[in-house]
């Protein structure tokens, strides 16, 4: 449980990194701001979108919100927890029917 709770407060601090940046109008690499400008300090969050390219900086301290990339970042992630489930609930299947086979 504690692993899904980290994850919640994660995409929590994303989304609420996401709405500052669209609050701030930095959309565009023409409407970049500084960190500082969006109300945003230089945080693991920030340094993990920019990894991600969520983030770009388009010219040295000025950055803007890529909401293309956000939407395959969370495309990506919804299909990895897809596919988790899907292989949990194989490997639950095949674990129930060996049981049940060799008792």
């Amino acid at each position: 449980m504690g692993a899904a709770v980290a994850v919640a407060i994660m995409r929590r601090r994303e989304e609420e990194v996401r709405d500052d940046f669209h609050k701030a109008g930095a959309l565009r690499a023409i409407d970049a701001r500084s960190l500082a400008d969006v109300g945003l300090a230089d945080n693991f969050t920030v340094r993990r979108m920019i990894r991600r390219a969520v983030l770009h900086e388009s010219e040295p301290g000025l950055f803007y919100f890529d909401e293309e990339v956000w939407q395959a970042v969370r495309a990506r992630r919804r299909r990895t927890v897809i596919i988790a489930l899907v292989v949990a609930a194989l490997a639950g299947i095949i674990g129930f029917y060996a049981m049940t086979m060799f008792r």
